[in-house]
């Protein structure tokens, strides 16, 4: 069988772009020229690859299914044929996405900004919130590192623990509760709470863990990050749950234990496999490890 890599590099365009006009400007060719090289991949995949939804197309299941395969082999072909060089930091022109929960954003970026201003001028960051959606920014190409407190199921997305924080409660100085050492329970229990979910979920393992000892909390509102939910805890007599080192202790909010036994919360630093071997990536996810590791330990 004679294998023609162009048809992997236009098949890896056509799934992402889904549109003929668009996978052909991507590769600087004509759509006349994609239409032909579509009737190819036809041809070679006993697919359609591409079908028309209205005035649109959309990729068919089986392309949906090989998408991160293709992306990869095209990937790893470039990184083959590309000419080695050592990677020039001062040189370097480049934008990376980062995208991320919030407290571990907040925790990151102060460090990694003044590391990457001094040794990479030409490098710029986007941070960009979690989704409240699983999404497949890795996969796409959209987002080159993923900083979460979840573990990616998608085998092409590469995932390393970097530190962990326990959760603790937070509250303002003025709160009843807060002349207290420590909390009981009953006081958890009792307090109005407010919670972050990018998801906009009201319940999670905190309240699977109070239900354990045959109680319940009110909580008023989840909020879609914890810098907002700490907001409203300063301005109220609510508590909101957070990880230990992103909570500041100031003249307004105060910390206390949470009295129950809760796993710690895991900093993850994920990457999809197609940058394993692109210096510059490299580069910048050891930059984030390592910084993330600092902000947590």
């Amino acid at each position: 069988m004679q294998v023609d890599l162009n048809l992997l590099t236009a098949l890896d365009a056509l799934i992402e772009h889904e549109s003929v006009q668009g996978a052909a400007a991507a590769l600087h060719l004509t759509p006349p020229a994609m239409s032909h090289t579509l009737r190819r991949l036809r041809v070679a995949t006993g697919d359609d690859v591409l079908v028309r939804n209205g005035r649109n197309m959309v990729a068919t299941p089986r392309a949906v299914e090989i998408r991160d395969e293709v992306r990869e082999l095209v990937s790893r072909a470039r990184a083959v044929l590309a000419p080695s060089t050592a990677l020039d930091l001062p040189a370097l022109v480049r934008s990376f996405t980062i995208r991320g929960n919030d407290a571990l954003i907040a925790a990151l970026a102060p460090a990694l900004l003044r590391d990457v201003a001094e040794t990479a001028p030409g490098v710029s960051i986007v941070f960009l919130g979690e989704q409240a959606i699983d999404s497949s920014d890795l996969a796409r190409g959209t987002t080159d590192i993923l900083v979460s407190g979840e573990q990616p199921t998608t085998p092409s997305v590469h995932s390393m623990i970097v530190g962990e924080d326990r959760l603790v409660v937070a509250l303002r100085r003025e709160h009843p509760f807060a002349s207290r050492s420590a909390l009981t329970l009953d006081d958890f229990a009792s307090a109005q709470h407010v919670v972050t979910s990018r998801r906009g979920r009201l319940r999670g393992s905190i309240d699977d863990a109070l239900a354990g000892h045959g109680l319940t909390r009110r909580v008023l509102a989840s909020l879609p990050s914890a810098a907002i939910a700490l907001d409203v805890v300063r301005r109220s007599d609510v508590i909101t749950v957070v990880a230990e080192h992103l909570a500041p202790q100031d003249e307004v909010l105060v910390t206390r234990a949470i009295p129950l036994e809760l796993p710690a919360m895991a900093a993850q630093v994920s990457w999809h496999s197609r940058y394993e071997n692109d210096p510059a990536h490299g580069w910048l996810r050891d930059r984030v490890r390592s910084h993330l590791a600092t902000a947590l330990s």
